[in-house]
């Protein structure tokens, strides 16, 4: 677990004309983003290095390192920055970071296998997780306690209800 990648944030573009850059965080704290040092591309290799940050409205306007000029910080648009799991804090209990709830078994109290967790995606009413069957398409699932009763990290699984099926 520990080499795995979080996808932090992304470059949203440049800022002004000294070549600061806007990032749009996903972390519960925009400012933390500087604190956890060299944010990494997908690939693992260093990507930025945080000199300076300010909060605003969705993320952060940074200084960094490797960026001199807007065209420099334009050239970043898009970028996904991304630190190793084990530079997280551990959750507190009864906490989860959802990016460790992607691949877990997923049963119902009676023991039933429904598939894995392929995803988790927020579409603006809150977490939804994709679960992914032995066969056929992935369904989704709302993250709540009523259909998630029991997240079982340390044993790779969770217990579902399934909702009932609506036509």
């Amino acid at each position: 677990m520990s080499e795995r990648l979080i996808q932090v944030a992304r470059v949203a573009g440049a800022f002004g004309v000294r070549g600061e850059i806007r990032i749009t965080t996903f972390t519960e704290d925009p400012m933390a983003l500087p604190a956890y040092g060299t944010l990494l591309r997908d690939s693992g290799e260093p990507a930025l290095n945080l000199s300076a940050a300010r909060p605003v409205k969705g993320g952060i306007i940074a200084r960094a390192r490797e960026v001199a000029t807007r065209e420099e910080a334009e050239a970043l648009r898009g970028l996904r920055l991304f630190i190793t799991r084990d530079s997280l804090p551990p959750p507190d209990e009864d906490e989860f970071y959802l990016a460790d709830l992607i691949g877990l078994s997923v049963a119902t109290a009676e023991g039933e296998a429904l598939g894995k967790v392929k995803s988790v995606q927020d579409f603006g009413a809150g977490d939804l997780l994709e679960i992914q069957p032995p066969a056929g398409a992935s369904w989704w699932l709302p993250f709540t306690r009523e259909t998630v009763p029991e997240v079982k990290i340390p044993e790779g699984r969770l217990v579902a209800v399934r909702p009932a099926e609506t036509e």
